[in-house]
């Protein structure tokens, strides 16, 4: 007998954008299919006056307190403050920071939002952003060997989400749709540089996420056959025969969430340099 679902609250303070924040606290709330966390995210809290103003907040709803914020006197006040409130309270960097101080000998420089700056790496992301979006659906598929990986896959198989997502990691990734009957682009099959990964699901899976998203009345549109299993299990028979006949590898996607599939991506890439 399954348990009903309870909530708590999880309050996140950080001094910078609170990404790592909210990725730990998420990582930790999956572990618990009964209850789920409602998230009160507190960014770019640095000074004492902010402080105050989420502690507020935090004694209205009562809940977990996670907090990543450099600043020594300001984590001492989250300390004292959670305590005074009898509020469990994590930093969830400082075990990582002292880990790192003992291992090279010398203390962190304690810079806020030191992982945001705009250097070269900064810019690579966004120049692997802009060729992503540009190279989205099949866009400008002459230049196509200056990406890092190429997805192809049919109709729904999460090839723009997974590209955009490698494109925020630095990684220029163009996608290109198989569409039942109609060959590939010359310049795939040419290809030399890109990784080109095949990305496969469930008739079943593609078929219940096209229901979602179905395209609309265009004309000449059929909406049926865009979401009968048989002519997706036809579309899925094409793309393998496409990825078989040219040695590229497959990734199933029916039971992998975008950030799962990105991972196996990138594990693919390693192995092939």
């Amino acid at each position: 007998m399954n348990k009903p679902q309870s909530f708590f609250h999880l309050h996140l303070i950080s001094d910078a954008t609170g990404e790592t924040l909210l990725a730990a606290g998420r990582a930790a709330s999956a572990q618990y299919k009964d209850a789920r966390a409602i998230e009160h995210i507190y960014p770019l809290i640095r000074t004492e006056k902010q402080l105050m103003k989420v502690f507020d907040d935090i004694d209205q709803e009562p809940g977990i307190i996670l907090y990543t914020v450099v600043d020594q006197k300001l984590a001492h006040t989250i300390d004292e403050r959670s305590a005074a409130m009898g509020l469990p309270c994590v930093s969830v960097l400082e075990p990582v920071l002292t880990v790192f101080q003992s291992y090279l000998g010398t203390p962190a420089g304690r810079r806020v939002g030191a992982q945001h700056v705009l250097d070269a790496e900064y810019f690579r992301r966004i120049d692997a952003l802009n060729f992503t979006m540009e190279h989205d659906d099949g866009q400008l598929p002459t230049d196509i060997n200056d990406a890092d990986i190429i997805l192809i896959g049919i109709s729904r198989t999460s090839k723009t989400p997974t590209s955009i997502y490698l494109a925020n990691r630095g990684i220029k990734t163009a996608n290109i749709p198989i569409v039942l009957g109609v060959p590939m682009p010359e310049s795939l099959a040419a290809a030399t540089k890109p990784l080109i990964v095949g990305l496969v699901a469930s008739a079943e899976r593609i078929s219940h996420v096209r229901q979602n998203r179905l395209l609309g009345s265009t004309a000449g549109y059929d909406s049926q056959s865009y979401i009968d299993r048989a002519n997706i299990a036809e579309e899925l028979a094409y793309a393998r025969q496409i990825c078989t006949r040219h040695g590229w590898p497959m990734i199933d996607v029916s039971r992998r969430s975008i950030e799962e599939t990105a991972a196996a991506i990138v594990a693919l890439r390693g192995k092939a340099r």
